[in-house]
């Protein structure tokens, strides 16, 4: 009977060692996309009321871990029944990340607010907070589900060949991990102008802590708007990636370019298509409507 125990114990600890080393590699080898994961929803939950920052992340953050118990289990089970489903949900994901990406391009160099109605600008904005916060979730989460099926569709392709239990943790881990780690750092950054403003009082408006807490409170402005443009450019990249990997013709058309090239070009490839479509499929549902 002891023997069985510990048998099974050494089992257990068998397979904990070979999920810290498959976590390891696929912590690894989904790293890149984790980066551009920080930037897109560092962006997205920034631009909220003081008050309403922590509230907004804990929202995307739930919503994040919901997409994660989702995607996890029908990753899982379409490797096993039905494989080549995974590659066109990633397309198709791509399709909308290339959209938002260029949407958001657009709307900088064709629809810029206008300074001179600022005023009426917030006006609308504080009348309908709740719902443009509530919008901003939604398109933060849906975005997230987009970036969390390639993550865990990267640290499934790390443990393929390996059991199942294995998968299921290793998959496991490494989505909680993500979420975990890149709303905390989030959850820093939008939080920085508070714990610089601490830093200031605390230390009575003198001394290099003070002045470590005014760069904080200059600085978010600036991360604020570097987070926009590297988010922006984020969601271009990870759509061109996924299309340069998946849709075999991209796969091996430009061999000469540079891969970074290839996927920024691809993901705006990719993003003006949809884009065009959805304007003409807007102006069609007017004209019947």
């Amino acid at each position: 009977m002891a023997s069985g125990i510990f048998a099974i114990l050494d089992d257990i600890a068998a397979l904990m060692d070979d999920v810290a080393v498959a976590s390891k590699i696929a912590t690894k080898k989904t790293a890149g996309i984790l980066g551009d994961d920080l930037a897109v929803n560092a962006e997205k939950a920034t631009g909220f009321l003081a008050s309403r920052e922590l509230p907004v992340l804990w929202a995307i953050t739930k919503g994040s871990l919901l997409n994660k118990l989702i995607i996890v289990p029908i990753a899982l089970l379409l490797n096993v029944f039905f494989p080549i489903a995974i590659k066109y949900i990633l397309i198709l994901g791509g399709f909308y990340l290339a959209f938002e990406g260029v949407e958001k391009i657009m709307e900088y160099l064709f629809h810029r607010k206008d300074t001179t109605n600022e005023a009426k600008v917030e006006a609308v904005v504080a009348e309908d907070s709740v719902a443009a916060e509530k919008a901003k979730v939604k398109s933060a989460i849906t975005t997230d589900f987009i970036l969390s099926v390639e993550i865990v569709i990267i640290a499934l392709g790390t443990v393929l060949g390996k059991s199942l239990s294995l998968q299921i943790i290793t998959v496991s881990v490494v989505a909680f991990l993500a979420t975990v780690g890149v709303y905390g750092i989030v959850a820093l950054i939008v939080r920085m102008d508070d714990a610089g403003y601490k830093l200031i009082k605390t230390s009575r408006e003198k001394g290099p802590i003070a002045g470590l807490g005014r760069f904080l409170v200059r600085a978010l402005p600036f991360v604020i708007k570097l987070l926009a443009i590297v988010g922006t450019f984020a969601l271009i990249l990870v759509s061109g990636g996924i299309f340069a990997h998946y849709i075999d013709f991209l796969h091996h058309a430009l061999p000469t370019l540079p891969g970074i090239v290839k996927e920024l070009l691809f993901g705006l490839a990719g993003g003006i298509i949809v884009v065009i479509l959805f304007t003409i499929g807007k102006k069609l549902f007017k004209k019947k409507k």
